[in-house]
């Protein structure tokens, strides 16, 4: 052999090594396997996974020679879990802190600091996000699309994102931030720009500005909200044709609206207008959930934030206090009417409200109200992708799917706590995790300093 042909086979060898490390099949092994779809757990489940996509699943699967078996022992194989609503580039689990960072800290600042929080939330089980609102005042630098884009190009981890930018909302309405503030404390009003619109051609030149900057799906406050100072919980903040424009608009460039709602009109309103979620819905009468089964809207019920609220009631401004104990109050009998009468209930936490990655806790509180362990664990997949819009990529365990599997110890449909010990996380076949979880940061004067000023609010 000349030395020219031995070159040329040494490169050639190292060119086709990475491609055949990269077909390598991968099995995953449990003692049971949740698919998203079936109304029962599957034993000995495997998963075949061949670069980003699951090539086979099911309880007697033949694993193919040469396959990289991984054998997670007694523990459920599910496909990753979806949040439908958080707030992953925010942090409202200290009010009064928060209020004042808002105004200090630069939005290159605040981006840093939510890497941790895309991190918590991946490996918690969640592989997919969707991000419904990430306000940095005065600011139209969007935290939520560079995550985004970061972590689709690999260069942050955390879960795949479906962003909304800064949402939409009414003068002096929840989403409005100046609400609160004496007036002209920070120059002009808000405007379209900022998400804040009056009428319907407003509402339309919004939702076009916030498609223009990269929203994957347009988020509006319809009616009142806990977490601002100066409206009613329930009171609507659109009238109809706005909502008839919000929608509209959002549709006819293919997106997909969904509204912040407490109030029974405004989420009647919302529904007729066509809305494709309403979001918590804690006043929500049976003849309204009724129109909701008949439209097909689904309900986000963020169970998690009303009951972290309630957990830490003293912390929060007295009309604050009022507000969230009134949502608190109804939200159960709401939710058990949803069931009772058949909405399509979407998987979604209000994430930013408590701690990220913490988002399984919401599991239980929809077990305690009613909701079957397989319905609830139907609700984080196979009905957050269809709500998505990503149906056909993920949500279940099936062939060709991209391969989004996490696992979980036991059996979480005799013990449904146990979304809340995911050990191992695969994302479009990369494994994230397999054993504990990352560490938080490690703590520096600076980090003390700010735990400090948030413990004196």
């Amino acid at each position: 052999m000349n030395f020219t042909r031995l070159v040329l086979l040494i490169a050639f060898s190292c060119l086709i090594r990475p491609v055949l490390a990269a077909d390598q099949i991968i099995a995953l092994k449990a003692a049971r396997l949740f698919d998203g779809k079936s109304k029962a757990l599957t034993q000995n489940g495997v998963v075949l996974v061949e670069g980003d996509k699951i090539s086979d699943v099911g309880g007697s699967v033949a694993i193919p020679p040469g396959a990289q078996v991984i054998d997670l022992g007694d523990v459920t194989l599910s496909p990753g879990f979806m949040d439908a609503h958080t707030h992953l580039t925010g942090d409202y689990s200290n009010y009064q802190a928060t209020r004042l960072r808002e105004l200090q800290v630069s939005t290159s600042a605040k981006a840093y600091s939510v890497i941790p929080a895309a991190r918590r939330t991946v490996e918690a089980g969640f592989t997919t996000v969707r991000d419904v609102g990430a306000r940095t005042y005065r600011s139209h630098d969007y935290i939520d699309v560079s995550l985004r884009d970061a972590i689709a190009k690999g260069i942050v981890v955390g879960p795949r994102m479906f962003v909304a930018t800064c949402g939409i909302g009414a003068t002096g309405g929840h989403f409005d931030d100046s609400a609160g503030f004496r007036d002209g404390l920070f120059g002009s009003e808000p405007d379209y720009t900022d998400g804040i619109a009056d009428g319907p051609d407003a509402v339309r030149k919004a939702v076009r500005f916030d498609v223009k900057n990269g929203a994957d799906v347009i988020k509006a406050a319809v009616s009142g909200g806990v977490l601002s100072l100066t409206d009613e919980v329930d009171v609507p903040q659109f009238t109809p044709a706005e909502m008839a424009a919000l929608v509209d608009e959002a549709h006819r460039l293919r997106k997909k609206v969904a509204v912040h709602c407490h109030g029974d009109q405004a989420g009647r309103e919302a529904i007729e207008a066509g809305a494709d979620s309403i979001e918590h819905g804690s006043f929500l009468k049976p003849e309204t959930l009724t129109l909701m089964k008949n439209k097909g809207t689904f309900l986000t019920p963020t169970l998690m934030a009303a009951e972290y609220i309630k957990g830490k009631l003293d912390s929060y401004p007295p009309a604050l206090q009022a507000k969230a104990m009134a949502a608190f109050n109804t939200r159960s009998d709401m939710f058990r009417n949803a069931l009772k009468i058949g909405v399509k209930i979407s998987f979604g936490t209000d994430a930013a409200v408590f701690p990220h990655g913490e988002n399984a806790k919401e599991f239980k509180l929809m077990t305690d109200l009613g909701m079957s362990p397989i319905d609830a664990l139907k609700s984080a997949t196979v009905n957050d992708a269809e709500l998505l819009g990503v149906s056909q990529k993920l949500g279940t365990l099936e062939k060709g799917k991209l391969a989004d599997v996490i696992a979980m110890p036991g059996d979480p449909t005799q013990d449904i706590t146990a979304t809340e010990r995911v050990s191992f996380v695969m994302k479009e076949g990369k494994i994230v995790r397999n054993g504990p979880a990352t560490p938080p940061p490690a703590k520096t004067a600076a980090r003390d300093a700010l735990e400090e000023m948030e413990a004196d609010f």
